[in-house]
């Protein structure tokens, strides 16, 4: 009785602190879902340019907190025109818990692979990379795949690791396989020297011990 009355308050205090934290990212979609008209109106031109607009305000002095708001409502704006998906606020609530750097717990069918790119993107504008883990080599290219329109349209190019093969996204590609269609075969370290690069646990982290046991630099194949 005493350890159910403990677990019932533990579960509570946990659901209480996650609701709070909810509720302090309504601001900041709120200011997204604000801009939506704005970004709306803008051609593809100067929704692409707005990469390199974002990454000049970054070297000025900004932040990537800063430049969140906007760089979120380029990439739903970018999943419009391209896949004619939108980003639902829950979407954009778990994307900014990404760029956080904490844990955003979403169900099957929540849009996991549409809320990563939100973050992916505002990181890659730093211009050091960005690594979206998956959990197999079918995900990797999938993923790349389906979401490499949106990163296209903004500017950012997007690979993918496989166990034994790299792909680029790049639309003007069409193989003979469909299978993969737009994705161009490339090396490993120019997998790793795209903007964002899908891959797995296992081949992250094996290419890093590889990269760390190499005796010159031009073995390696990951950027740091």
């Amino acid at each position: 009785m005493v350890l159910g009355s403990v677990l019932k308050e533990l579960v509570s205090r946990v659901t209480n602190s996650n609701e709070r934290e909810l509720r302090k990212l309504q601001p900041v979609v709120q200011r997204i879902n604000a801009l939506e008209p704005d970004f709306e109106r803008l051609t593809d031109a100067e929704l692409r340019a707005l990469t390199d607009k974002f990454k000049a305000r970054l070297a000025a002095g900004e932040t990537l907190d800063d430049l969140l708001p906007e760089a979120f409502a380029a990439v739903r704006e970018a999943m419009k025109r391209t896949l004619g998906m939108r980003h639902f606020d829950v979407q954009l609530m778990g994307g900014i818990v990404l760029h956080q750097g904490k844990i955003a717990e979403m169900k099957t069918g929540e849009g996991k692979t549409m809320v990563a790119v939100l973050a992916a993107y505002l990181n890659a504008l730093t211009g050091r990379g960005v690594h979206i883990v998956t959990v197999n080599d079918y995900l990797a290219k999938r993923d790349a795949q389906w979401m490499g329109p949106i990163y296209h349209a903004l500017g950012v190019s997007v690979a993918s690791i496989q166990h034994e093969a790299s792909y680029l996204f790049d639309p003007t590609y069409v193989p003979d396989d469909p299978r993969f269609n737009h994705l161009r075969p490339i090396s490993r370290r120019e997998a790793y020297l795209a903007d964002v690069t899908y891959g797995t646990n296992n081949e992250f982290g094996f290419d890093y011990l590889r990269d760390n046991m190499a005796w010159d630099l031009s073995q390696c194949v990951q950027r740091e």
